[in-house]
């Protein structure tokens, strides 16, 4: 079940009405819907699956009891691990298996070795990165005595299982949201209002701005070997825009549903493109994953502090293993490794931290800086996300050759151009930057002009009949 699609926009009013209107005497009633929707909503991916994620609940609700009861260290350490290596382990199963048994296989292979490796044929459960780090979170924080173990079995479900968040992030922390679902929730107009213009704002990225420019970054990477360099260029920021409006746009949809059931998840996403180095970028790309990383994997390994050798290494085993989350693909390891060496020269000169505070631009020589360096960080993040689309290492890097050959068709690239997608991120950057300080472009003065604005791009512009997954589903 798609958020942009007929089932959804049946399923999410009936839920909507039957929270407000018959389950809503206690918190208890309203958050047993919400479980029920929740199992319903994953079921309709492949109900074989809904296994995975009963197990996972009751793996990290046990065990964050047993750490919290445990009387000795040795017994605590046990029940740490045992949660974290059966969560791993699940997803190394399902995730990465295949891709590790091909490697070393192919390894060997250049070594002279023909060796045949044994694969399994297994399909990928959607969400499971994003519900076993809402797990992992969890366990680790009652491990670190940050937070006491949740007791009340249906609310702790909700808190893995809440259908908004639970096939694409963002990834939730028990600390934010076990406390919302703790409580009877009151329905709030003006909270409601908001989630609907988050809502339309999203679904505007995905079906304008994401399917639209998905339609002409397919065909450029599809064919590259016939493209010339502008369309290679083009095709890199069309995949820019639609990562973006297809993964902040499930964002925000998620974010203005649970806002319609009262309850508010983290943001995800805060104006990335806007950011005027690459430290800035990654605090506002994928904040929920970003900032897990930071907390749970950065700060542990020492963070920014020690030796510099000991900051290097941080910096690439973060960004790393943020690539390897992504998908089992080599692609995803390159795509991380770049980001790394982007990251590193801002970290040693200790200027990972200046960018803080929003952009602002008055037309003085100050502001043309900022502009530069805006659209400077934008192309690196274009060059990074070659790899990240590509179908392999040799794909990415053949793509690139093709565009430093400097082969350029006026008449080539405007067959890849659009009216259409020049209006829509015309209109999509113009938004976002003058509402840049808001959680969405449609809150504030206006928004009545602007709603209307977009459901007209909406309905005149929206890719409808694709009915394309998003693409962080495969993650």
């Amino acid at each position: 079940m798609f958020f942009n699609s007929l089932a959804f926009a049946i399923f999410l009013p009936i839920i909507f009405l039957l929270y407000w209107f018959v389950f809503n005497k206690n918190k208890n009633t309203q958050n047993a819907l919400l479980i029920v929707a929740s199992y319903y909503f994953y079921s309709c991916w492949d109900w074989r699956f809904l296994f995975l994620l009963v197990f996972s609940t009751f793996l990290d609700y046990f065990t964050g009891i047993q750490i919290e009861k445990s009387n000795s260290e040795k017994r605590r350490k046990f029940w740490f691990w045992l949660s974290i290596i059966v969560n791993l382990g699940f997803l190394g199963i399902f995730k990465y298996y295949n891709f590790f048994a091909s490697s070393f296989a192919e390894l060997f292979t250049s070594f002279g070795f023909k060796v045949s490796p044994f694969l399994l044929s297994i399909i990928l459960p959607v969400g499971i990165s994003f519900y076993t780090f809402h797990g992992l979170s969890y366990v680790i924080d009652i491990y670190n005595k940050r937070i006491k173990a949740e007791y009340n079995f249906v609310d702790y479900s909700l808190f893995v299982s809440y259908f908004p968040l639970l096939v694409a992030g963002p990834i939730e922390r028990a600390t934010h949201l076990l406390p919302q679902v703790k409580v009877k929730r009151e329905f709030n107009l003006e909270k409601a209002k908001e989630g609907i213009c988050q809502i339309t704002w999203g679904i505007f990225k995905k079906v304008v701005i994401a399917d639209n420019c998905a339609v002409y970054a397919n065909n450029i990477f599809d064919n590259y070997t016939t493209m010339d360099s502008f369309s290679l260029i083009l095709g890199a920021v069309y995949f820019a825009f639609q990562i973006y409006g297809d993964f902040s746009g499930y964002s925000d949809i998620a974010l203005g549903v649970s806002k319609l059931f009262g309850i508010d998840l983290l943001r995800n996403f805060s104006y990335p493109y806007f950011s005027r180095d690459i430290a800035e970028f990654w605090r506002r790309w994928h904040i929920s994953l970003s900032s897990w990383f930071r907390d749970y994997l950065y700060i542990p390994l020492g963070g920014s502090k020690g030796s510099k050798l000991k900051q290097i290494r941080n910096v690439f085993i973060i960004f790393l293993v943020s690539g390897f989350w992504h998908g089992a693909n080599w692609t995803y390891i390159a795509w991380g490794f770049i980001n790394a060496l982007y990251f590193l020269p801002l970290l040693l000169l200790k200027r990972n931290r200046e960018n803080i505070e929003e952009a602002t631009i008055s037309w003085n020589f100050s502001s043309f800086r900022t502009i530069l360096s805006i659209l400077f960080t934008f192309g690196l993040t274009c060059f990074a996300w070659i790899f990240f689309r590509s179908e392999s290492i040799y794909a990415a890097c053949d793509y690139i050759q093709e565009i430093l050959l400097f082969n350029f068709s006026i008449t080539a690239l405007t067959d890849q151009m659009s009216f259409l997608i020049v209006i829509a991120l015309c209109y999509l950057i113009l938004l976002e930057w003058t509402n840049r300080k808001k959680e969405c472009p449609l809150f504030g003065k206006f928004s009545k002009t602007k709603i209307i604005l977009t459901i007209l791009f909406i309905f005149l512009f929206g890719q409808f009949d694709i009915q394309s997954k998003f693409i962080y589903f495969q993650f």
